[in-house]
């Protein structure tokens, strides 16, 4: 027998599992050891993680036929299994940045949601991706789906990569796992954060009063552990434009824990932001701040930039995106409205 360690850190996209191998551990095959201990998984996702390098012994990659001993302890990550949701091709656009044999970057719109789930089967990213794949063997048999390694909500629009196949989903889920990525973010917040650049730390999990959105546990009682490092990039009056880098990535992280310091994104309605937080009381200025809901009726995020090493060839690939027209045009209706303040 063994002894299993508590899960240490698990994403929602990963599963992370521990194992220590008894004193009377025979020596036995890596993959048939896992298989003993993950009843619910398959001998071919673990011959999968094995082969991009995600089973670990003592802390060191190992091979797939590396055979386990006593006292050994094995650490695996795998991406998590796809729901089994029917997947239906759709032909809706999707803006492609990058595309080779293995993986796939794109733009998000704003709105669209990048998962089916309950409410919402249709009309996804998955869905236009499945339509993008179907001419690919895989994709069109209904043996593959589009690998998912990091999401961003509906109402976020920016950077996504999709991994296109087994080895690609498990070494790029690797890297996110292991934070080896780099993500930035561009938001805006209200108010002007204190400093201009810091770092806002709290764990982060399902709210007690409402488990459809997040909280902070800044005891760290419960959820995990999130941190969001940020700058000012520009004051604009009553609200900042900032750059948020992601060091963990938690649901809805920067929204949350913006929040949590009373600086919650404009026109967030489930943390706060779609109301007036800072400025003035004067009729003209409500109509102003309304007049900015309208051109954006989403939460201000966009998922600005991201890095990250090829899962085949190694090569550190970057990719950087514009604003989308929402956010460019609220920046500089507040442009406008600062400089005009500042002229009185």
């Amino acid at each position: 027998m063994t002894e299993e360690d508590p899960i240490t850190e698990q994403q929602e996209l990963f599963e992370h599992f521990r194992f220590v191998a008894d004193e009377g551990q025979s020596l036995l095959r890596i993959d048939k050891f896992l298989s003993f201990r993950m009843e619910k998984t398959s001998r071919t996702r673990i011959q999968n993680a094995a082969n991009a390098g995600n089973i670990l012994v003592n802390s060191a990659t190992v091979k797939p036929n590396y055979k386990v001993k006593p006292g050994d302890v094995v650490q695996i990550v795998l991406p998590n299994p796809p729901r089994d949701i029917e997947l239906i091709p759709e032909n809706i656009p999707i803006n492609i940045v990058y595309e080779d044999e293995d993986v796939l970057v794109v733009n998000k719109e704003p709105g669209m949601v990048v998962h089916p789930a309950y409410g919402n089967y249709t009309g996804t990213l998955v869905n236009a991706l499945m339509y993008h794949f179907r001419d690919l063997p895989l994709f069109s048999t209904g043996e593959a789906r589009p690998g998912l390694v990091h999401r961003i909500d509906k109402n976020t629009s920016g950077i996504l990569v999709i991994a296109k196949n087994e080895l690609a989903h498990n070494r790029l889920s690797k890297q996110f796992f292991d934070r080896t990525t780099d993500r930035k973010y561009q938001a805006l917040v209200w108010g002007t954060p204190d400093p201009a650049e810091g770092t806002i730390t709290g764990n982060v999990g399902r709210s007690i009063r409402d488990r459809k959105v997040m909280q902070v546990f800044a005891d760290g009682s419960e959820g995990k552990t999130a941190i969001t490092h940020y700058k000012i990039l520009e004051n604009l009056g009553y609200i900042s434009l900032v750059e948020c880098k992601l060091e963990t990535g938690r649901t809805h992280q920067i929204r949350v824990h913006f929040s949590h310091i009373k600086h919650p994104l404009f026109n967030d309605e489930e943390y706060g932001g779609d109301q007036i937080i800072k400025g003035t009381t004067f009729t003209k200025y409500q109509q102003f701040i309304k007049n900015c809901f309208k051109i954006l009726p989403r939460q201000a995020l966009h998922a600005k930039s991201l890095a990250f090493d090829h899962p085949v060839t190694k090569k550190r690939l970057y990719f950087d995106s514009e604003l989308p027209d929402d956010m460019v045009q609220v920046i500089d209706k507040w442009r406008k409205y600062t400089s005009g303040r500042d002229a009185e």
